[in-house]
This record gives C-alpha cells, structure tokens and sequence, in this order.
C-alpha cells in the first residue's frame, strides 16, 4: 500500500492505494501551506489526516509500504528543511516529504518524462528527463506565483480599480466584483482586503475572471491570455533547465484550479507553447496530484504500478 499526500494553498488531499491500482482510501483537509498556517498546525493536519485515512482504510501504518507528502514551500528555505523532513517522524515507518509539484508531475503525466505545470493558489512548473528533474517558478506570492489563482485575484482587484476610477472601460467584471462583496461604495473593497484577507481565500477571487470573460469582458479575457503566456514561460524555463531543444518533442500537461477555466486559459497556453517551446505537446492531465502522490509513494518504494494496474486506478 501506498498513502500519498498532496498539499496545497487551499486544500491537502489524503490518498491511499495498493500495488495492483486499486483505490483504498480518500480524504481531504485544510491548506497545508505553513506560511499561512505555522508548522504547529501543518503538523496536527497531517497527523489527523494520515491517521483519519488509515481508519477509512482499516490499516495500520505499518501496512504502507512507503508515503510520500508533497508540500507546498517545501526546499524554498533551506533552514525549514530538518523541519519539513520530521512531519511525518513516528507516523509512518517509511515516508518521504518533498514539494506539491513533484504530486501534479507524477499525476498529470504518471510518471513519464515531461513538465507539468502547476496552476493553483500559486504556480510552479516541474519536468524529468532522462532520469533529470528541474523546477521553474513557485517564487510566492509577493514577487512571483505568475499565472496562479492568487495572480489573477490580484489582476482581477487591479482591474476592477481602474474601470472603478474610469482608468479602464467599465466591463461586466465591475458589476461581479460589486456583487461579490456586496459594495455599497466601491472603496469598500479595500476594508475587506486589506484588512488581512487571506492567501487561499483571496485565491478564490480568480473564478471572476473566468465568469467576467465569459460575459465578454474583453479586458477579463486579456487577463487569462496573459495567464496562459506565463504558465507556457514556467514550462520552456524547465527545458532549458533540462537542456532540452526546442525541436524535441516534449510533452506538458497541467494540475490546478486555474484550468477550470477550460479553453479560456489553455487555448492561450497552448499558442503560447507553439511560440516558446514548439516541440511541445499538451497533454490532458492522466491522473490528479491526489493520485500522483499516490504514484510517486509508490516509485519512492521501488514498486512503481505496472501500466495494467494504472488502468485500473483511472477506472
């Protein structure tokens, strides 16, 4: 068995499976991101989640072959890395703790070689090539996480501001965003966030650009081609990375709460890719980070699922 656990801005999934694809056990918790939430409280959801899971599965922890938790931040400061490492020390016998990304790779391409970008409450690309790993971006939300939730919501805000002010043309996007906080004065808005409104709850404010693009808010819309643009710049950061030409034939596939948009964001990203990585191909996402963690528990194990047992777990 193999419990896989794949940490996020906005929600940690809990996944348990067997060598043969069969799916043991799902659950689902709170964000993992310790910024947000400290390492004390990162260390109770685990410890409640991977005991919650085992019950659902009737397991002990001694039955898991090996447990991987990719977590958001992981490596981004090499001081927290003993901390990060020992979040699962007496929990499970065999665990690994490393970073969401490696979730949505493993997931999205079940292992193969290739890139997966990661567009969620923050944004990260990471490929393998021939036995090589490369990340690109996954910066935060201060100074990078381009092409994220969080990115949007802040474009969203900007926006709405300037068609506020008569800067920009008013467009259904000023009428969703009154609506959304219930502004009785358009200043309102900056009492609800600046007052500390946090990371995945501000994330959450993304789903306005898609709604005000598809009212036909042309400047909404121009918000999510950027997005696209970004992403396909995270993806050919990690060929380079990788050293892989721009005539190779490289496959990308995608994770993360941004793509709900559909063809609004991919139909962008896939021109993009055309123009910055030409060899690419993308490719719809196998299996979600879920499972991936799942996956990549079970690679870590030295038992990678055969590809009839990858059959059996997409169902």
């Amino acid at each position: 068995m193999f419990l896989g656990i794949d940490g996020g801005g906005t929600k940690t999934a809990f996944v348990l499976i067997d060598g043969d694809g069969g799916l043991l056990a799902h659950h689902e918790s709170t964000t993992s991101y310790y910024i947000e939430i400290g390492f004390d409280r990162l260390r109770a959801l685990l410890q409640d989640g991977v005991q919650a899971t085992l019950r659902l599965a009737g397991v002990t922890a001694a039955d898991v072959a090996h447990a991987f938790a990719g977590l958001p931040a992981h490596g981004e400061d090499s001081a927290l890395l003993p901390a990060f490492d020992a979040l699962l020390a007496g929990l499970l016998p065999r665990s690994t703790v490393g970073n969401d990304m490696v979730c949505s790779w493993a997931g999205s391409l079940a292992g193969a070689d290739g890139i997966s970008l990661v567009a969620g409450t923050g944004s990260i690309a990471y490929g393998e090539w021939m036995g090589r790993g490369a990340r690109c971006g996954g910066w935060g939300e201060v100074f990078g996480d381009e092409g994220s939730a969080h990115w949007l919501a802040r474009e969203v805000l900007a926006l709405f501001s300037r068609m506020a002010d008569c800067r920009a043309e008013p467009g259904p996007l000023l009428g969703l965003v009154r609506e959304h906080f219930a502004l009785a004065h358009d200043l309102d808005l900056c009492g609800h966030i600046n007052g500390g409104a946090a990371r995945s709850e501000l994330a959450q404010l993304a789903r306005l650009a898609t709604a005000a693009a598809q009212a036909g808010d042309t400047q909404a819309r121009q918000l999510l081609v950027r997005a696209g643009d970004e992403l396909a710049a995270l993806a050919e950061g990690v060929a380079r990375n990788l050293g892989l030409s721009g005539i190779q034939a490289v496959p990308v596939s995608y994770s993360g709460g941004v793509f709900a948009a559909g063809d609004l964001v991919l139909g962008p990203l896939r021109a993009a890719l055309a123009r910055r990585l030409p060899g690419a191909t993308l490719k719809a996402p196998r299996f979600g980070p879920e499972l991936g963690a799942s996956l990549y528990a079970a690679r870590l194990a030295g038992q990678p699922l055969s590809p009839g047992a990858l059959s059996r777990l997409a169902g």
